[in-house]
């Protein structure tokens, strides 16, 4: 599984990069929009936490096919390694052939669908985001969606990856892992819950207790060997 954070927040993105196996950050408009700063330091700024070895997503606005490009352009510009996210529009479908070209890493995203999952693969996309919580929530399926989408990757043989998105719970996210997609993206809120359970505090708590009693409080391995 490869995991991204979903967030322009540079504190979750630290907080995820000291304590997670974190193999990128995703972001969108809104996310960034939600930062209320320059486009271009929010990803320098990523960038700057996450290292030269980890992804970075960011999508394009344009409407047209030759703004998207000309977007992402100027994007590498701001950061050579960077991944687009293009929409899966008929434009962006257009935007993802031209750039696939001239040699960008693309997502495609705000798929609904399997057929613009599969589509934008063909297309040249190398992550497809299918987006879970968006389909949950109008009584679709959205893991069956990326379940779908992963075997096309596997009948055509495309080089291409699942991306999930959009997720509200931990259940969500372990249901597709189990349909077999190849990466999540996740929000810090969430994210942080994918470790969390009662009983794993309480059996910490024991052994904390046990080993206190006997070697006595803040006392590590380290002092008694």
């Amino acid at each position: 599984m490869i995991y991204m954070l979903d967030t322009a927040d540079i504190e979750a993105i630290k907080k995820a990069v000291d304590l997670y196996p974190l193999a990128g950050v995703t972001t969108n408009p809104s996310i960034i929009a939600k930062e209320k700063r320059s486009f271009a330091d929010i990803i320098r700024d990523i960038r700057a936490v996450i290292g030269k070895d980890r992804m970075l997503h960011a999508q394009v606005m344009g409407k047209t096919a030759e703004v998207m490009v000309r977007e992402a352009q100027a994007m590498r510009e701001i950061d050579e390694e960077i991944i687009i996210k293009v929409p899966v529009t008929q434009q962006g479908i257009k935007a993802i052939k031209e750039l696939k070209a001239l040699g960008f890493r693309i997502t495609a995203t705000a798929i609904l669908t399997p057929q613009q999952a599969l589509m934008a693969a063909v297309a040249g996309a190398e992550f497809l985001a299918p987006y879970v919580n968006r389909l949950d929530n109008i009584c679709a399926d959205g893991t069956q969606v990326a379940a779908e989408i992963a075997h096309l990757i596997d009948v055509y043989q495309l080089e291409a990856k699942v991306l999930a998105a959009s997720f509200k719970n931990v259940q969500q996210v372990h249901e597709i892992a189990k349909a077999g997609a190849q990466s999540v993206t996740i929000a810090p809120d969430v994210f942080d819950q994918l470790l969390i359970h009662p009983l794993t505090d309480s059996s910490v708590a024991g052994f904390t207790s046990d080993w206190e009693s006997v070697y006595g409080a803040e006392t590590t391995v380290l002092d008694v060997i």
